[in-house]
């Protein structure tokens, strides 16, 4: 279920296909600002997806462009998920 207004799990999919996943332990807490400012200036989803995998959690950002996912990964980590890889929650 979603609010009014907000996007759908299949339009971000389609929007921002360059999707990145992160555990949760390196993507909340003193992790998340320095994340969050680097993204400012870049298209990525103002909403994302979670799953679980192994027990923990992963967090996973949404980006337009493959470029932009591409210096994400590169200076945080993570890795690159599709809407078929990601496990369901």
């Amino acid at each position: 279920m979603r609010r009014k207004g907000e996007r759908s799990k299949s339009t971000i999919d389609s929007t921002w296909p360059h999707q990145v996943a992160l555990p949760e332990r390196l993507s909340c807490r003193e992790h998340w600002p320095p994340q969050h400012e680097f993204c400012n200036a870049l298209d990525v989803s103002p909403r994302g997806h979670a799953f679980v995998r192994d027990g923990e959690w992963w967090n996973v950002k949404c980006f337009s462009r493959k470029e932009d996912a591409d210096r994400f990964i590169e200076r945080f980590g993570g890795e690159y998920t599709t809407p078929q890889t990601r496990p369901r929650r």
